[in-house]
């Protein structure tokens, strides 16, 4: 059985198209598979919020706590979408919860390491916050509607 690194995997992403080769080394040595059961949470709002995923297979359902309400879903996302974007800033809680609809296959990025790298090379760090930019705003649209 052939082993196949992460590398290639990871680089063909959409949400990493035209990354430099350098930086995809940095953020692929941030990188492990992990997977979720069916209606496991792979977050829950207010925990502190540690990675991001890069959903492979399956889906999961994103929501908010509504006071007399409680969880509310807004978004589905599932393979190919980006999930997490609370490890990007401090105090690094997440604001929603993700639970899996059914068997989810990520990858899942160490936001410590990341943080790490971006603060080394502002370049790279840039480059990664301008992504991460429009999965911010098509959230935050998504949850407003």
């Amino acid at each position: 059985m052939q082993t196949r690194t992460l590398e290639p995997i990871i680089a063909e992403h959409p949400f990493f198209a035209g990354l430099a080769p350098e930086y995809l080394e940095l953020v692929t040595g941030c990188a492990k598979n992990v997977g979720f059961d069916e209606n496991e949470f792979l977050f829950r709002e207010g925990q502190k919020a540690e990675e991001f995923y890069l959903i492979r297979e399956g889906r999961a359902s994103l929501g908010i706590s509504v006071p007399g309400r409680g969880l509310i879903t807004f978004q589905t996302v599932g393979a190919n979408d980006v999930l997490g974007w609370s490890w990007l800033f401090d105090p690094y809680g997440w604001l929603y919860h993700a639970k899996a609809l059914e068997p989810v296959r990520a990858f899942a990025f160490d936001g410590v390491c990341l943080r790490q790298k971006c603060e080394e090379d502002h370049d790279f760090g840039y480059d990664f916050m301008k992504r991460f930019a429009g999965i911010m705003t098509q959230r935050l649209q998504a949850t407003r509607l």
